[in-house]
């Protein structure tokens, strides 16, 4: 190879290198690159997090059922129970405001239970 092609050569190595220098660099910092992850990389952690998350509202939400049941005062009421997040809603009719109340209680004692809406309807005296 004559001299002056190799200067050239190596010049357009040495720039290719440069910018794919920059480029890495560029990526780095917009958070791009290899080191933090991709939307696509992030997927599959995030769908898992979802199915954990619906699996211990499922099991929260059967377990305040389980609670209502077996309370004596709310056994026979038709009490909706939907958990979202950690997050109760009650929804329903109650016989007074003693078993609203109750029902509250008995839902917010359930592990994993971080707040309960509680949006039962005392029933109207006849």
């Amino acid at each position: 190879m004559h001299p002056v092609s190799k200067m050239s050569a190596l010049a357009a190595l040495a720039a290719l290198t440069a910018l794919t220098a920059c480029s890495r660099q560029a990526d780095d910092e917009l958070g791009t690159g290899p080191r933090n992850g991709s939307v696509v990389a992030d997927a599959p952690m995030a769908a898992s997090q979802a199915e954990a998350s619906a699996a211990g509202d499922m099991g929260i939400t059967a377990k305040v059922n389980a609670a209502l049941v077996a309370d004596d005062q709310l056994k026979a009421t038709q009490i909706n129970v939907d958990t979202r997040d950690g997050q109760v809603t009650l929804s329903g009719q109650a016989p007074d405001a003693a078993a609203r109340e109750r029902a509250t209680t008995l839902a917010a004692a359930v592990t994993g239970v971080k707040q309960v809406n509680n949006q039962l309807v005392v029933a109207q005296s006849s």
